[in-house]
């Protein structure tokens, strides 16, 4: 990487932290990875050529030979939330430049600096004029954006209320909504030493804490069979409380604060009724200002919000299951569907997993919070329609045109 490049990935990195209040570490990486799109991006408009089909296989069809291409859909409006406000903004312009459609995009009125930023460094590069559009607006605005009959595509990521509303609203366009998810963990009663326990904890609590809980596939909610919870329970405690809080800006900081105190006093409400619930606390729980404590719970009621919704929050919640199937039905009962992860060394339970869980992605030997920008992502439920990771997005925004060829001889 070049010096100018890593000058402005650092200053990049310190701009989406003091935007949004991500700590600096996960801002790196988040540029990192936002670059790394762009690049998967740039490869596959290389390969991206369509494919010969023959038909003369069919007697009435001698001589005929399809070109089958992939050509956009139309204009595109991209809105992205304020979670990744660099990466996800990426996940919708680089692969709309890879296929050669127009895109407007929208970011998050809470941190909209990262996609200036980015069309700064767009206006550099030789990219016909037209083929890409920053506006910032608000919320309410945007539904302007959406009803526009000049973009026939809508790749949305966000909230769920507001993507299934987008669907209502244009259900003649084409829509894609990457949306929540309440992700979960299985840690099966195969993974049966300390040192797995250790390991899987540190996972756990990492990634159910990192960016406070802002992620969709943030852990939230892990499920242990019975023989191993006393010891997963032990380990993830100190894993968490082993985590740095603190100023964003610093490198020790794993935990930063929430986007605004509003979701900081929902996230604490929610806490506040599963414990009136009945659920125990085993650490954290408090809030100050936007700040929310890195809490773990157990002993959580049913319908309790922090088991049933999207808490986006710096917390998870443990359950003692009696076997591994009960462990996956209980991940099913979630109106959510986004990814899973499942700690087993065997085999079998890899597939019985990947058969029973009804989520877009399982990941085995980790916890759900993986994501590598090139693969296929998205949900089931809840957690949206559609797919995006690169080459995925490209399909989703294009469709299919087929050239038939005549009188070609293909002895």
């Amino acid at each position: 990487m070049s010096h100018h490049v890593c000058a402005n990935a650092v200053k990049i990195a310190q701009l989406i932290t003091a935007e949004s209040g991500k700590p600096v570490k996960w801002a790196r990486i988040e540029v990192t990875r936002a670059v790394s799109t762009f690049q998967w991006a740039a490869e596959e408009a290389r390969r991206w050529s369509g494919h010969l089909q023959r038909l003369d296989t069919d007697a009435g069809s001698t001589g005929r030979l399809a070109l089958v291409r992939r050509a956009p859909r139309g204009p595109i409006l991209g809105i992205a939330p304020f979670n990744f406000p660099l990466n996800l903004m990426a996940h919708k312009v680089a692969p709309a430049l890879a296929v050669g459609a127009p895109i407007i995009v929208k970011p998050a009125p809470a941190a909209p600096l990262s996609s200036l930023v980015l069309g700064e460094l767009l206006a550099e590069t030789a990219l016909l004029h037209g083929s890409w559009s920053v506006l910032t607006v608000t919320n309410d605005r945007a539904s302007d954006m959406v009803r526009d009959p000049r973009l026939p595509v809508v790749s949305f990521t966000g909230s769920v209320p507001v993507g299934w509303s987008i669907k209502e609203m244009v259900p003649r366009k084409h829509v894609t909504l990457e949306l929540g998810g309440n992700a979960a963990v299985v840690v099966c009663q195969d993974w049966d030493d300390e040192d797995k326990h250790r390991y899987a904890a540190e996972r756990i609590a990492r990634f159910s804490m990192y960016q406070a809980g802002q992620s969709c596939i943030s852990v939230q909610r892990v499920y242990v069979h019975e023989v191993h919870y006393a010891s997963m329970r032990k380990h993830i405690v100190e894993a968490v409380l082993a985590l740095g809080t603190g100023a964003p800006t610093e490198d020790n900081t794993d935990v930063g604060s929430l986007i605004d105190e509003r979701a900081a006093l929902r996230v604490a409400q929610w806490i506040d009724d599963a414990v009136a619930g009945g659920a125990n606390v085993l650490t954290g729980g408090m809030r100050s200002g936007t700040t929310v404590e890195p809490t773990v719970i157990e002993d959580t009621p049913a319908g309790a919000r922090v088991l049933d919704d999207e808490i986006f929050g710096p917390v998870v919640v443990l359950c003692s299951t009696s076997s591994d199937r009960e462990s996956f039905d209980r991940v099913n009962v979630s109106r959510f569907g986004l990814q899973a992860g499942v700690f087993t060394a065997d085999l079998h339970t890899d597939f019985r997993a990947s058969q029973l869980l009804n989520v877009g992605r399982v990941i085995i030997g980790d916890v759900p919070s993986y994501r590598a920008d090139q693969m296929p992502y998205g949900g089931v439920k809840d957690s949206g329609t559609g797919k995006e990771g690169v080459r995925s997005a490209m399909d989703d925004l294009t469709d299919e045109r087929v050239l038939v060829l005549t009188g070609i001889d293909m002895q």
